[in-house]
């Protein structure tokens, strides 16, 4: 093993991991992102349904 294998397979794993952390920081973002579009699309739903339900009802009360 020459001494550049000291420098070089350190360097390398630094790297690694450096790009790693920022792809999988990003990753995480964006899942995260969407879990709460997806929640926000949940309760839109049910907030239209719930009208749309408390609409029907107070039709057939008439």
């Amino acid at each position: 093993m020459t001494s550049s294998h000291v420098l070089f397979i350190p360097g390398v794993l630094m790297i690694g991991m450096f790009l790693g952390f920022i792809l999988g920081a990003r990753a995480a973002r964006n899942q995260f992102d969407l879990q709460q579009k997806r929640d926000a699309e949940r309760e839109a739903a049910r907030e239209a349904r719930a009208a749309k339900k408390a609409q029907a009802s107070s039709r057939t009360d008439m």
